[in-house]
This record gives C-alpha cells, sequence and structure tokens, in this order.
C-alpha cells in the first residue's frame, strides 16, 4: 500500500461531513452502537457506502472490546489435519457459521511444548474474542491454557477424562452408541470373531468407542482388540496384527473411516474378500472416503460439519453475537452442551 493510498483513505470525519452528522455518531453506526435515530444512521450508512470507508479494526477494538476474531485451535500437527478429511468438514461448518456472524477465523495448530506455549500467548493476548478447541489429547495443557487465558471457549469433542472433568460448553457425537450399533450390526451378520482397531487411546472418542464395542461384546478375545491411530497407516498396521493373532477373524469395526480403508488394503493384499470372508465397518461416513474404498464402507455416520457449525453457534451465543442466518434464540436457551446422534450407514463392506 503506497503513501497515497493511506493519506486518501476515507476517514470517520469525511463521513461526517458527508452525511452532515457529526463524528460521534458516525463511530456510534459504523461499531454497531445504539441511540441514534434511523433516519440519522441510514445517512451515515448512505455516506459509508459512497465513500468506501473501512473501520479501522485497531480502533473498533478499542470501541467495542470485540475482535471479530475467533481463534480454531487443532491439537495436531500440520501434516495431520490437511490430511484428514475429518477436520476439512469441521472447519467448514465453522468457518459458515463464523462468516454469517461477520467474524474471523483464525487457525492456530500445536504439535509440541513449544507450540502449546505460543497458542497460550495468543489467546491470552487479547487478538480474539473467544476459541474453539478440537482434537484434544490426553494430559493437553490446552484446557488450562484456554482457563488461563479468560476467553469464552467451546470443545470439540468430550474434553474430560475420569478425574479430570471440564465445566465449560461442548459439542460431540454419541461415540458409544454409535459404536454399539456397529457391532451390534456385525453380530446380527452372524460373525463370531469380531476385532476393533481402535483409534489413539488418549483420545475420548476412541475411548467410548472401546467402551461401545466392550457394551457389546463383553467377554471378547483381548486378542481381537489392537490400538491404531484414526490413520491409514494405523489401520494397515493393526490389521496385519490382527491376522497374525487371530487368523480366523470373519469382522473388523474400525475406529473411523481412515482406519478401516488402512485395514481394507492389508485384507485384500491377503487374499481376504469383504465382505464375505471380513466383514468391516468405520465410523464417521466422510462420503469422499466411505464411498469411493473398495468396496464402498459401511460406517456409522456422525455429521461433522454440523458439529463444526454447532461449536461455531454455542461460542457466538456465549459473546452475545447470533449469525445473521440463525433464528433469534436467547442465550438461556441455548444448550450447555451438544451431543449428537449417530447413523448406521449400510454399503457393500457389511
Amino acid at each position: 500500500m503506497t503513501e497515497q493510498t493511506i493519506a486518501t483513505r476515507p476517514t470517520l470525519e469525511a463521513v461526517a461531513a458527508r452525511a452532515g452528522v457529526s463524528r460521534a455518531t458516525v463511530s456510534r453506526v459504523v461499531n454497531g452502537g445504539a441511540g441514534v435515530r434511523e433516519s440519522l444512521a441510514e445517512r451515515v450508512r448512505r455516506a459509508v457506502d459512497e465513500l468506501g470507508y473501512v473501520p479501522n479494526q485497531a480502533a473498533r477494538s478499542l470501541v467495542t472490546r470485540r475482535h471479530d476474531a475467533v481463534a480454531v485451535v487443532i491439537a495436531e500437527p500440520e501434516t495431520r489435519v490437511f490430511a484428514d478429511p475429518f477436520f476439512a468438514l469441521q472447519l467448514r461448518g465453522i468457518s459458515k457459521e463464523l462468516t454469517a456472524a461477520d467474524s474471523q477465523l483464525v487457525l492456530l495448530l500445536t504439535e509440541g511444548r513449544d507450540d502449546h506455549a505460543r497458542v497460550g500467548r495468543y489467546l491470552a493476548g487479547g487478538h480474539v474474542d473467544g476459541a474453539l478447541v478440537f482434537s484434544l489429547h490426553l494430559d493437553d495443557p490446552l484446557p488450562d491454557l484456554v482457563r488461563g487465558a479468560g476467553i469464552p471457549t467451546v470443545f470439540g469433542g468430550r474434553p474430560s477424562w475420569s478425574g479430570s472433568p471440564w465445566d465449560g460448553p461442548y459439542v460431540d457425537c454419541d461415540n458409544r452408541g454409535g459404536a454399539r450399533d456397529a457391532v451390534r450390526h456385525l453380530v446380527g451378520l452372524g460373525r463370531t470373531r469380531v476385532a476393533h482397531i481402535t483409534g489413539a487411546l488418549d483420545q475420548t472418542s476412541a475411548v467410548d468407542r472401546l467402551d461401545g464395542f466392550r457394551d457389546v461384546l463383553v467377554d471378547a478375545d483381548p486378542r481381537l482388540i489392537v490400538e491404531g491411530d484414526f490413520t491409514p497407516a494405523g489401520g494397515e498396521r493393526a490389521m496385519r496384527e490382527l491376522l497374525e493373532r487371530c487368523p480366523d477373524l470373519d469382522a473388523v469395526f474400525a475406529a473411523n473411516d481412515l482406519t478401516a480403508v488402512g485395514a481394507l488394503r492389508v485384507l485384500r493384499a491377503a487374499g481376504r474378500r469383504v465382505p464375505d470372508d471380513v466383514a468391516v465397518i468405520g465410523f464417521d461416513d466422510m462420503l469422499p472416503v466411505a464411498e469411493h474404498s473398495d468396496p464402498p464402507l459401511t460406517t456409522v455416520r456422525q455429521d461433522i460439519e454440523e458439529m463444526g457449525r454447532l461449536m461455531a453457534r454455542l461460542l457466538l451465543r456465549q459473546l452475545d453475537r447470533v449469525p445473521t442466518t440463525a433464528e433469534p434464540t436467547p442465550v438461556a436457551d441455548t444448550p450447555k452442551s451438544v451431543v449428537m446422534p449417530t447413523t448406521l450407514v449400510r454399503r457393500a463392506s457389511a
């Protein structure tokens, strides 16, 4: 931007002169303040449009004490975030809701201790109005960092383990119930040697899905449970281990679709037909993954994009900012946390 461009940028004074009102009146209108007659407010808005005036964000923040920005903190390295469609779907839902509220999304990723410290400083530094945090791991310092920052926060996924409850709002799906539905379906198909490839067990979603598996198969052979990490590579590794341990297995419930895709590759390479020899079920129903796997994947559907939207909406309610696309709902009527239902989607793999 050149010095000439800066010098000719329209000012509050210029808008006030064009509208025939005081500078204070213009400031109240552009910063969303009350107490201005509609006729005067309309003159100010018309002058803003005619001059192309853009409010100075720093000055506006001093007046409104808002930054029109929300931090989205994902407790994963960038290599995982940009390779997993789950995060893209959740970010799309969040972005839609924040855009409707005229708020910016600031993406923050964490990979190690230094990243946590950096994110903590940023959140406490008065740069954003609130935070959306998801993909937490056991002993993750982010909840304490958010508490220390003192900003409104909503979590994606149940962010607590036994003995360390989080009392803030969160959005999650019925991980345990969805897992029960998947395993019951496999048992209903007559499968008697049902294996489970878990997700990373330092995350509550993986623990809940393992618990759902055990709810149905109380006496499951422990050799039929292998820990994965929610990635295709983890699914491949776990599936190879399962075939070595229990070559007579006839079904697999994978903790997510990416894990299931990895398991399908290994089964194919081992000459096992799916679903004839081994039935396979995933979790998430990420359509680019589930519909295009070979064979198409039976899976437990959670509405990932809608979960992102709900996270953003709960935060905006805390900030008393309702998106223009949403129905006006009193803050008191907004639930503290939301657990969304899941649905079993049947395709060719089971």
